[in-house]
């Protein structure tokens, strides 16, 4: 950040955006005193800061048992002052808040505030609501007092780590820790015969669906995208296959289906053959992209 402002200065950077959990790296949590350094940091050069809290109850909780100093902080204390190095916070409800739909943007900044209130009334609705039904805003704030309890984020995250465990007995490649919501495989070393080029994760996804009917997500090159000015892929060093757990939904018997269908690809790792891309959408090619075997 340092060398980036440096180079462009700090009034060419209008904020700075910080997520939680973020899947790119492996759904792995941010420290408090990392949020402490880099809003000291900001402050510094005038530059705000956007928190995308749309797993910060779960990186509150990683906190609380990681951390040194705030195992005797409740959830919401430690979420608090997560949301006190920012200058305001977005939020996919759909995660954290237990919910089907919907999500917020929250502001301390009021001249912010006061144009998002009147871009909101052109393109969503009211501010009040936003094109949400009230059910959902109901379900909603219920979700917010719910996903804060401890109770509920140890066993959240229990039942990714029961599978983790699972895996790890396997000898699976995955990263570790286990995050919050997920188990990132590690596609390269998973299947280490196939290049880059022949999208690995992409290729582990599409295996796993056709062994069991789980629906996985390739965060890997796909997801990278590609070099607006060369037309090349950009070539991640990490290629993820996301194992995502939707809070609420599974049971255990789901996890030891999933733990199996992944140990079934392993067994068959040698024999599985890559992927080329044959269509790709102008904008975020890894929603809509197709592909076919090699």
């Amino acid at each position: 950040m340092e060398s980036l402002i440096n180079k462009v200065g700090a009034n060419k950077i209008p904020y700075v955006c910080v997520a939680a959990t973020v899947n790119m790296a492996g759904g792995q949590p941010i420290s408090m005193e990392n949020l402490r350094q880099v809003h000291a940091f900001c402050s510094k050069h005038g530059i705000k800061i956007f928190f995308d809290a749309t797993r910060a109850m779960e990186n509150a909780y990683f906190i609380k048992v990681r951390e040194q100093g705030y195992q005797d902080k409740s959830m919401a204390e430690i979420l608090r002052e997560m949301c006190s190095y920012s200058n305001g916070c977005t939020m996919s409800a759909k995660k954290d808040l237990l919910v089907n739909i919907g999500g917020f943007l929250a502001l301390n900044d009021y001249e912010i505030f006061e144009e998002a209130r009147n871009m909101v009334v052109v393109y969503e609705g009211l501010h009040t609501y936003g094109g949400l039904a009230g059910r959902d805003m109901e379900a909603m704030a219920l979700g917010i007092e719910e996903a804060i309890q401890e109770d509920h984020m140890r066993a959240r995250i229990g039942q990714v780590e029961y599978v983790g465990e699972k895996l790890k007995s396997i000898g699976i490649p995955f990263v570790q820790p286990v995050g919050g919501h997920t188990i990132f495989l590690d596609a390269k070393k998973f299947l280490p015969n196939l290049k880059q080029l022949e999208f690995p994760a992409q290729t582990l996804a599409a295996e796993l669906y056709l062994e069991s009917g789980i629906r996985a997500m390739e965060r890997g090159i796909v997801s990278a995208g590609r070099n607006k000015e060369t037309g090349d892929h950009y070539y991640p060093k990490l290629e993820l296959v996301r194992l995502t757990f939707p809070p609420r939904v599974y049971t255990q018997a789901h996890c030891d289906v999933t733990a199996e269908a992944v140990e079934a690809v392993y067994e068959n790792r040698n024999t599985v053959i890559g992927l080329e891309m044959i269509y790709e959408p102008k904008y975020l090619r890894f929603f809509q992209a197709r592909f076919k075997r090699i």
